[in-house]
């Protein structure tokens, strides 16, 4: 069973004008949940993509195997009530487009999702998988330093914006989804694809970039520095990633199902 694309819209609205209600420290303490759970599905990821044999013959393959593992983070975040920036923009901008949410509270809730996300992303790099020596030896400190070289170094500043637009339109898409099914096994599904899609791809997620863009500054990473960590892993991945799921998602579902509509009832239940 699901809900229509409609009903589904409205649930994302209420869901948005919930998040963007709820106490500041709150707000925070699930963002930094929500970052370290990030940093464990991307660790997987690396793990995963260790293999130097089908890097240089089957790298589409490689991609594969690490996009089938990456949607972990996602569906525990989603699962566990944690708070993601990336997800956030969408829910969020429809309570506000809706009437539900002040400017100032959406913009506050982005502000303390980001920040949550980047210390949880940050803890669990450094106390996890830094001092724990994870990636320390190879051929996994090789894979870190070529993935983040890759993601980072290797690219322009405008394709990594626009590979984030991309990157969250597909993320905002999988929260959208999973708020579509009813049964949780569904919402595990229907999560997991939009997220294989954006991982395959190699598309550019902020959250995801707090934790690999790290790790390869800890690993020593040649030619990565902190301020180009800022000014390609953060600023064209937060603007892309906030168009991606404000606009391609948020905006465009609620003019398409919500804007001068009659109100909608979810299961008989109005807004309240």
């Amino acid at each position: 069973a699901s809900y229509t694309p409609a009903e589904t819209i409205e649930l994302v609205s209420r869901a948005g004008s919930m998040k963007g209600h709820m106490r500041p420290d709150r707000v925070f303490i699930l963002a930094v949940s929500g970052g370290g759970l990030v940093a464990f599905a991307g660790a997987a990821l690396l793990i995963v993509t260790t293999a130097p044999w089908y890097a240089e013959n089957a790298p589409g393959l490689l991609r594969m195997f690490g996009a089938l593992i990456f949607p972990i983070g996602l569906v525990m975040i989603i699962l566990t009530g944690a708070e993601l920036f990336t997800g956030s923009t969408m829910f969020t901008t429809v309570a506000a487009l809706h009437g539900r949410l002040s400017i100032p509270r959406l913009f506050m809730h982005w502000f303390l999702c980001f920040w949550g996300n980047m210390a949880g992303c940050l803890f669990t790099m450094v106390f996890i998988f830094g001092y724990g020596g994870v990636f320390d030896h190879e051929p996994y400190k090789s894979q870190v330093i070529t993935f983040v070289t890759g993601k980072q170094i290797d690219p322009q500043f405008h394709q990594i914006f626009l590979r984030a637009i991309g990157c969250n339109w597909l993320v905002c898409l999988a929260c959208y989804l999973s708020m579509q099914s009813k049964d949780i096994t569904a919402k595990i599904f229907a999560m997991w694809w939009p997220l294989f899609g954006f991982v395959v791809l190699g598309l550019d997620h902020v959250v995801a970039n707090m934790f690999f863009i790290p790790l390869g500054l800890w690993l020593g990473t040649p030619n990565l520095t902190v301020g180009l960590f800022i000014w390609k892993g953060i600023i064209p991945a937060g603007l892309g990633n906030i168009i991606g799921g404000a606009g391609f998602c948020g905006a465009y579902y609620y003019c398409m199902h919500l804007h001068g509509a009659p109100e909608i009832k979810i299961d008989g239940t109005s807004h309240q």
